[in-house]
């Protein structure tokens, strides 16, 4: 059935169903109970050619076992793993669950890893089956399966110019599935046996590192993990079966699966799967959703589309703008001191929102929002002001993939700027030596796979996770995190500085996608800036700065003084100390496939300082 996701509440307040909670003990048993609950109930939605389709439970529920049934046919073992080598998608949902019904382990893989990191995540992972999302990723796993000797089988999503093909180890999505229905109708019982088969503290998932410092390693999460996770998401975040949620980020990657497909497998919140990356800040318009979890990227870039529709708008429109904002930044700023709000103003504010900002809030897609939830990377404490100004209550969290997503989170009537917010009741934090954030629960991990020493150094015997995070608690439990350990920056002088501060502070601009400070050992702080190319294009455009490429773009005078009026106006709120000498454009146009990106789009800090050495030293060079 074709349908408009945002259409269902246009005023913005959701019809919330508190969800009921679901038996289990483990994901594939929850999910199942699911199914039997909610059955014509709408559980995902996905565009197909330009419409918004719908699939109820029930109906997932029967994708799902006909993969789990295929994968029984295939001789598929419980226990063994299953990876999936796609974008984000319904079917990467429908393959993750049926591999689970069926007693396997799913393992993801990153869409835009090359054929040498799927061969070694395959291997690694002793993977009997995986999953392509079309003839590109397929086409990754034909080159390496020479030499991986466990693969038995390719199950291919989208068929698309593979209709010729002819290869005994692949098949379509829709065969396979067929192939597991005609199983399980001559294998009576088997779908239980195989749905009876896990533990809760039985191996769920496989969650690969980024790799940056080696070879990726397999985070074993288990269904105890997942499902204690899930069953105490905070209350005051409420979310039920009135809820639209987004699913973008790669399923892959903990933040999503965990926030997003599993806490919606609990709760009943409906996903709705954007088409691809490129299209996120349109799908957000189209499905207006009542909570959203996303990547601080994301709120940057949201933050700076309004930013620069503002230049372009009449003096009228920016003080309409600066006066409704300026009004709910005074109720933000009492909410958040935990102070009364006069009536007077809140009604002020509210009207100002409604009459004022309403084609802001329409423009970016977070009319219907009642909360939303930052993490998986730092965001400036001035932004998240900024977004409840506005009318959207932002909270920070804190997590990983080895603590399943859990941590700490900043509630509602508990939020406190510029931290990550308390421990949430599954674990404990605590500071240990260094001023590392140790935590410990049932959320913790079961370890790197094939890895002990690499696990030992990280869980100890106390259980403790050592998170490699440095931090401080103050007196109310709000934990602050500082940096990481190993990018904490010391300066030549001996002053201490943690460079995401700093960083957080730039990409406050519309024009800077994001920053690394370099300055370890050195006399003082330089940056290497990635710019928002879309931004500084129309910056460009719009003041008939020529420009040919990219490259040519970054070396533009007119663009490098823009960033320079930036980094200077982020000097003037920093220590001495602190503040940036010099600054390079990275002249090339980096996308999820380089490997400088993080899934996230977030630099990585160690690889860029090495390959764009040569860059860091011209700013150290006496000219």
């Amino acid at each position: 059935m074709a349908l408009t996701p945002g259409a269902a509440a246009p005023d913005g307040a959701a019809d919330v169903q508190r969800p009921a909670r679901l038996a289990g003990g483990t994901i594939a048993r929850k999910f199942w109970h699911a199914v039997a609950l909610r059955g014509p109930k709408v559980a995902l939605r996905q565009k197909v050619l330009g419409i918004w389709q719908e699939t109820t439970w029930a109906q997932a529920g029967a994708e799902s076992r006909a993969i789990a049934m295929a994968l029984a046919a295939e001789g598929i073992e419980p226990g063994e793993v299953g990876s999936i080598l796609s974008n984000t998608r319904r079917e990467w949902c429908f393959a993750d669950y049926g591999v689970m019904l069926a007693g396997g382990v799913t393992s993801g893989i990153y869409p835009t890893d090359a054929s040498a990191q799927c061969e070694y995540l395959l291997d690694d992972s002793a993977s009997r089956v995986v999953f392509v999302e079309d003839d590109e990723q397929l086409d990754k796993v034909l080159e390496v399966r020479a030499r991986l000797p466990k693969l038995s089988r390719i199950i291919v999503f989208d068929m698309d110019g593979l209709e010729r093909l002819d290869d005994a180890m692949v098949l379509s999505l829709a065969a396979f599935q067929a192939r597991g229905r005609v199983y399980d109708a001559a294998h009576p019982g088997e779908f239980e046996r195989r749905l009876a088969s896990r533990r809760p503290d039985d191996l769920a998932i496989l969650v690969y590192t980024s790799g940056t410092t080696g070879k990726p390693k397999g985070a074993m999460i288990s269904h105890r993990n997942v499902c204690h996770v899930i069953e105490n998401f905070p209350p005051a975040l409420d979310q039920g079966e009135g809820d639209d949620k987004m699913a973008f980020l790669p399923l892959c990657h903990v933040a999503e699966r965990l926030l997003g497909q599993f806490v919606s497998l609990e709760s009943g919140s409906r996903l709705n799967y954007v088409e691809n990356p490129e299209t996120v800040p349109e799908n957000i318009r189209e499905i207006a959703p009542t909570v959203f979890v996303a990547v601080p990227r994301i709120w940057e870039k949201l933050h700076s589309a309004i930013m620069i529709r503002l230049h372009e708008a009449t003096p009228l429109q920016r003080r309409a703008f600066a006066f409704a904002h300026g009004l709910g930044d005074r109720v933000a700023g009492l909410r958040l001191a935990g102070e009364p709000v006069p009536a007077g103003l809140s009604l002020a504010a509210a009207l100002a929102r409604r009459l004022l900002l309403g084609n802001v809030r329409r423009a970016l897609g977070v009319d219907r929002m009642r909360w939303a939830l930052c993490g998986a990377a730092p965001i400036s404490p001035a932004l998240i002001r900024w977004y409840h100004a506005l009318g959207v209550p932002m909270y920070e969290g804190y997590g990983m993939t080895e603590t399943t997503a859990g941590g700490t989170v900043n509630l509602p009537g508990a939020i406190r700027l510029g931290t990550v917010g308390r421990a949430q009741p599954f674990n404990e934090v605590r500071i240990g030596a260094g001023g590392e954030i140790l935590i410990r629960g049932a959320n913790v991990f079961l370890g790197y796979l094939h890895q002990p020493d690499k696990t030992a150094e990280t869980i100890d015997a106390d259980g403790w996770l050592h998170t490699g995070d440095v931090g401080e608690i103050d007196a109310d439990g709000f934990v602050c995190i500082t940096d990481r350990m190993k990018d904490i920056i010391i300066t030549a002088g001996g002053k201490n500085i943690t460079p995401s501060e700093i960083e957080n502070e730039l990409k406050v601009s519309p024009y800077i996608a994001d920053a690394v400070v370099v300055g370890d050992r050195r006399p003082y702080l330089t940056c290497l800036v990635m710019i928002d190319h879309e931004n500084v294009e129309r910056f460009a455009q719009d003041r008939a700065v020529p420009f040919s490429s990219f490259a040519s773009l970054c070396r533009a005078r007119e663009v490098r003084e823009l960033i320079g009026a930036h980094i200077e106006q982020v000097n003037r709120n920093v220590a001495r100390v602190e503040t940036i000498k010099a600054f390079r454009l990275i002249d090339r146009k980096l996308t999820a496939e380089d490997e400088e990106l993080t899934p996230t789009m977030k630099l990585k800090r160690k690889l860029v300082n090495e390959k764009y050495r040569e860059l860091i030293e011209s700013m150290y060079r006496r000219e």
